[in-house]
């Protein structure tokens, strides 16, 4: 234990006893500028394992244990079969790290050992296998020949720094959860032979794929210092950030998010690939972090601003199917960009505390994520859209369109199989990151759903636990309640998101407050055993504009989308395997009346059909609301080359073609629970 921590500052190592004692980063006295120099984050992220997920959300992450979350490393045979992360010869790229960064959070939120023990081999074998020179990573060719260990002198004996990224995520997540300190000498050691290597070995030396995600690599080195704080991992982020893609300067310069809407050409297409953008969302956040210049923060808000302006679909992520594509609703998203977007806003909430980033989350979990999964998380879209009339193989309208025509149906191996590997961190990091740490050692619930909160919390690190009850994002109520000992005095931090025009905060049966949206508040005061605090969201049916001049229902964080019966079918494809279409059971080409879009809170009626309980899954059999509002058959709107194009409006909103005479009601469901949907509607009279 001597040799790990000799090269420790005693300020350091005070700080690391303090972690493995379990006392919380939201607990530390000391600020992170005394630490380490750091920009003082605005959040810190709760150790792993202190959020323990509940109701519907603990079914939604067993699920996963059960289907390809706990298993892929059994029905998948590139990562089944003499894998190189476990010393074979198999998979050493990034598909095993990227189920390890969604496995290993999964383990640990619901405590499950089986599920640890298959993940701890991979972790242990990647711990045990460093070479001496600080590499690491699965045998090369070049070892295996000539027994002979790569270092820095012949890092081009080396392989990828993209996926080593990867796996320092799964790394540092597993040391919140463990404290196992041989993480920290082990980063240590890679950044030092990666400080060496990269004079000869740049970031881009084998593929372009790190030098457009180096802000990955960025931000496990500033983890790290700000843990060790040694002298050189300044300059190495420096360096690395340097050699990469320069996503701040984009973001904040303009012409390149509308070169991505203006072309589709083969010219660098990495620069507008949508996980690529997806990953760089964080580089202003990172940057910004080490620098303290906050022209990055003007940058994230710009770029993220931008972004959806030009690319923006109704479900709150911009297309991406697989570069960049503009507005229009029969675009495609990847899964991948889903995840990779929701983790970067994840660190940049962290890092800024910008309300406006936790709705964006929320937004992209509650109705992009679950849209592309099937229910019991063994297949997925490789691209959802967001009009999605049919699911079926073809070529359709993409900027990767794929001779194949698998890309949009769901499968377990269609598309392109990084997201077979990928999508297990987007629900997984979510939860982890329900619950955020503030600098006096109090905590931020700055996203919500059910789940239990365990922390040391307050001057006194007295041991609390918060329950929060609720079924949002379904319904408006989320009960907070204390179980302490003693009483504590903490700071309770809680977002209102801006889509509330008012919260309303009770305690213990008595109100306490109101506070307008678009804000985190906090209540400073000595809670004690049973406290119930609840919060109140009320929720109004909204309207948002988007692509073709369409229109789409809202209600809280919630999208809705056209209730459309579905027609499964399985196929079989002789490269991908088994695969799903689903076809619509009913009309589909609806216009909502005008009267709704002017006064939806007057002409929309709201119907809680049933909780979401804890045995909720996203699909229409469990869509816990409904609304209904007035809409009209539009008969030439139909199906063209696979998708629906948005018919022609005028600059009013209103369609101008022939419509029926004859009035109906639809029912709008939550756009997570459907599979092929309308969401974005023309208007019609």
């Amino acid at each position: 234990m001597k040799r790990i921590f000799k090269w420790l500052s005693p300020v350091v190592l005070s700080a690391l006893l303090i972690m493995a004692g379990g006392i919380t980063k939201a607990s530390a006295k000391t600020s992170d500028t005394t630490i380490n120099g750091l920009v003082p984050l605005k959040y810190t992220e709760l150790p792993l394992g202190s959020i323990r997920p509940g109701g519907w959300l603990l079914n939604q992450l067993q699920i996963m244990k059960q289907g390809t979350t706990g298993h892929l490393d059994e029905v998948y045979e590139k990562i089944k079969n003499d894998n190189g992360w476990l010393g074979g010869k198999g998979d050493g790229w990034e598909e095993t790290p990227y189920w390890l960064d969604g496995a290993v959070p999964l383990a640990y939120l619901l405590n499950d050992e089986p599920l640890k023990s298959k993940v701890l081999k991979y972790i242990n074998w990647t711990l045990s296998n460093q070479r001496t020179s600080g590499y690491f990573g699965p045998i090369t060719k070049w070892e295996r020949e000539t027994g002979k260990k790569v270092t820095a002198e012949n890092c081009s004996e080396g392989e990828d720094w993209w996926p080593k990224m990867v796996m320092l995520k799964v790394l540092q997540q597993y040391f919140t959860a463990s404290n196992d300190m041989r993480v920290l000498s082990f980063m240590s050691a890679y950044f030092r032979y990666q400080q060496k290597a990269l004079q000869s070995c740049n970031i881009g030396k084998w593929t372009e794929w790190a030098t457009a995600r180096g802000a990955d690599n960025v931000l496990m080195i500033e983890w790290l210092y700000g843990i060790t704080k040694e002298k050189f991992l300044p300059d190495l982020a420096t360096e690395i950030q340097a050699q990469s893609f320069t996503w701040s300067n984009w973001f904040a310069g303009r012409d390149w998010v509308i070169n991505a809407a203006a072309y589709q050409d083969e010219k660098k297409w990495m620069t507008r690939h949508g996980v690529n953008v997806a990953m760089g969302l964080k580089d202003p956040a990172v940057q910004y972090r080490r620098t303290g210049d906050e022209k990055f923060l003007q940058a994230i808000h710009t770029g993220f601003h931008d972004l959806m302006t030009l690319h923006g679909l109704p479900m709150g992520v911009f297309s991406a199917d697989e570069d960049l594509h503009g507005n229009n609703p029969v675009q495609g998203t990847e899964l991948c960009a889903v995840v990779e977007a929701m983790f970067s806003l994840e660190q940049t909430i962290a890092v800024t505390g910008d309300a406006h980033y936790m709705d964006a989350l929320e937004r992209m979990a509650y109705n992009a994520l679950p849209a592309q999964t099937t229910d019991d998380y063994n297949n997925k879209q490789y691209f959802q859209i967001a009009n999605q009339v049919n699911i079926k193989k073809g070529v359709f309208n993409f900027s990767l369109p794929f001779s194949r025509e698998m890309n949009n149906v769901l499968g377990m191996r269609s598309g392109y199989t990084c997201c077979l590997a990928n999508m297990h961190q987007g629900w997984t990091k979510f939860t982890s990151h329900l619950w955020y740490g503030t600098a006096n050692g109090g905590v931020a619930a700055l996203l919500y759903g059910p789940n239990r909160l365990k922390a040391k919390l307050g001057a006194n690190q007295t041991e609390v636990s918060i329950n929060e009850e609720t079924s949002y994002p379904f319904d408006d109520r989320i009960v907070f309640t204390i179980n302490t000992k003693k009483s504590a005095d903490f700071d309770f931090s809680l977002r209102i998101p801006a889509w509330c025009h008012e919260a309303i905060f009770t305690l213990n049966g008595k109100e306490l407050r109101r506070e307008k949206g678009g804000q985190v508040i906090t209540i400073t005061r000595r809670w004690q055993q049973g406290d119930i605090l609840e919060l109140r969201l009320p929720m109004t049916v909204k309207v948002s504009e988007w692509g073709r001049n369409s229109r789409a229902i809202e209600r809280g964080p919630l999208v809705y989308a056209l209730k459309l019966g579905e027609n499964w079918k399985k196929g079989v494809d002789e490269r991908e395997g088994d695969y799903y279409s689903v076809f619509p059971d009913g009309a589909w080409n609806y216009g909502i009346e005008e009267v709704v879009i002017n006064n939806p809170a007057a002409n929309a009626k709201v119907n809680i059909v049933k909780p979401a309980g804890n045995d909720f899954v996203w699909n229409l059999a469990h869509a816990p609301v409904e609304i209904t509002v007035g809409a009209k058959k539009i008969p030439d709107w139909k199906i063209v080359n696979d998708v629906a194009p948005m018919p022609v409006t005028a600059r009013d909103g209103l369609y101008m073609g022939n419509v029926d005479s004859v009035a109906e009601k639809i029912i709008l469901v939550p756009y997570g629970c459907t599979k092929v949907r309308i969401v974005a509607f023309p208007v019609v009279k």
